[in-house]
């Protein structure tokens, strides 16, 4: 049965990618760890800005090449690594990261990314919470992405943390400033000028 309101469910409740694919309203929200999580209003001009020039520079890199780059709104399932069957019902998280990379062609279909991408892109926003930050780092971590970049709008900053094979977590491998050329570790040879992703919101 469709849910058209988001009035309507229980947001203490624990929620499958199956129940996800019920919902009819125009709340954005993700779904992390089968609870609901409202996404933040409509990105600022600021956040959308940046979030384009990053894309650019992502879809010039990768345009001949295997992996892909994806923009939001674009649907993520992540799930437990340990399962080796998966079913919508099986899936309690559902994310929407604002750039993501993946390689293995494989995880894509028409619903967007089933499994973990590459390398994932959060730009901050004033409504983003840090205890929003801290589960979707978790999350991240959790499922494996090997890549996870934080923005920081205001402070033209950019956090990139690398999955740890050995021990599983995080490690923070730079802190770039908006004067800086930054490079994922996963594709040494994409250089990001930072500069100009930030060129706009110099005031």
């Amino acid at each position: 049965m469709a849910i058209t309101e988001l009035s309507k469910l229980d947001l203490n409740g624990t929620y499958t990618y199956a129940d996800y694919l019920t919902w009819q309203f125009d709340d954005a929200v993700e779904l992390i760890k089968g609870k609901i999580m409202a996404m933040s209003p409509a990105p600022s001009s600021e956040h959308q800005g940046i979030s384009w020039r990053l894309g650019g520079a992502l879809f010039v890199f990768f345009k001949q090449k295997q992996c892909q780059a994806y923009a939001a709104p674009f649907d993520v399932r992540l799930y437990d690594r340990k399962k080796s069957i998966i079913a919508n019902r099986d899936i309690y998280s559902v994310v929407q990261p604002d750039l993501c990379v993946i390689c293995d062609k494989t995880k894509i279909d028409t619903k967007g990314c089933l499994g973990s991408p590459d390398w994932v892109i959060e730009i901050l926003s004033k409504g983003n919470s840090k205890k929003e930050m801290q589960i979707k780092y978790q999350l991240y971590q959790e499922s494996g992405i090997k890549e996870y970049w934080l923005v920081y709008p205001g402070e033209r900053a950019v956090h990139q943390f690398v999955l740890d094979e050995h021990s599983g977590k995080y490690q923070l491998l730079n802190m770039y400033s908006g004067e800086d050329i930054a490079t994922p570790q996963l594709f040494l040879d994409c250089q990001i000028d930072l500069r100009e992703v930030f060129e706009d919101d110099e005031e």
